[in-house]
């Protein structure tokens, strides 16, 4: 019997078949996470009393992108600046042998009464450099402006504005890949940020890890995670002066007070996951086939 060639029908098989050839080539043996609370998770509850956070979402993330396992490690801890994480970290990270890794930090020193930008930036060259060297794909993200979310975190753009520049040069430099939150609209928008202004909430963590899943190239991820919310009515004056009252009282006031007494958050903090372990995939999207309907639009 003969089959009548349909020259639409070649065409989506090539595309499907270039698909699949692509998809199977998507392929990471062990990820390495390291930096600070960010990457640790807070405030990102699991529901069993632990953080998950973005880290942990990208690494479902790749799971599911891939037919071979994925080993991931988190090696993050609250807290650290960036030298800190460099000294306790980085070693251990790159015996692992990772393939994949992601870096962040800076948040904790851009904080403090005093920083020196260039040795931030030093220090996170020397960590992409480092995992670049033992075959590492690097991906890292860039810091969003919370002078909308925080009282007078205006006077840390500067600061803020000139890690972010190293990181870009970072990563034009060395070959990572960096998922630029600070270009897209919305990155700011409180409702992504926990209670606490400084750490996303669970919902911030998962555009996050959609961003650097998308930065990666995997399948079934677009650039949707940028899309901003939908605007909301501006709160009232007296609610509005009600809750920086509570912030205050909840988070700066303890947070000034800690350090004043030369404490941080980091201490009697361990890595949540120090160790190479398996990834169960979980709330990865379904890569589904790449069908005409797709192809069109519907």
């Amino acid at each position: 019997m003969r089959y009548a060639w349909d020259p639409e029908s070649a065409l989506l098989d090539r595309i499907e078949r270039t698909v699949r050839r692509r998809e199977r080539a998507v392929s990471y043996s062990r990820y390495v996470a390291i930096g600070d609370s960010s990457t640790e998770g807070l405030d990102d509850p699991d529901g069993t009393g632990r953080h998950r956070g973005w880290a942990d979402r990208f690494a479902a993330h790749v799971a599911g992108a891939q037919p071979e396992p994925l080993l991931y490690a988190n090696l993050a801890v609250r807290g650290l600046k960036t030298r800190e994480i460099l000294e306790t970290q980085l070693e251990r990270a790159l015996a692992m042998r990772p393939d994949l890794a992601t870096v962040f930090a800076g948040t904790n020193d851009i904080i403090r009464r005093r920083v020196d930008p260039d040795a931030v930036a030093a220090d996170l060259r020397t960590m992409h450099r480092a995992f670049h060297e033992v075959g590492a794909t690097v991906l890292t993200i860039t810091m969003p402006d919370l002078s909308r979310v925080i009282p007078g975190a205006g006077r840390l753009r500067p600061r803020l504005e000139a890690i972010n520049a190293a990181t870009r040069a970072i990563c034009a430099e060395t070959g990572s890949l960096c998922a630029d939150l600070t270009r897209y609209p919305g990155a700011e928008d409180p409702r992504f940020w926990s209670d606490d202004r400084l750490h996303a909430n669970a919902l911030g963590h998962a555009r996050i890890a959609e961003g650097l899943a998308h930065r990666l190239g995997l399948p079934g991820f677009n650039d949707s995670w940028a899309v901003p919310l939908p605007p909301i009515p501006r709160a009232s004056m007296a609610t509005r002066l009600a809750a920086e009252l509570r912030w205050m009282q909840r988070h700066l006031l303890p947070w000034l007070w800690r350090h004043a007494t030369d404490r941080s958050s980091s201490d009697g903090i361990t890595a949540k996951r120090p160790e190479l372990t398996l990834v169960v995939e979980r709330n990865a999207p379904s890569r589904r086939s790449f069908t005409r309907d797709r192809m069109i639009g519907s």
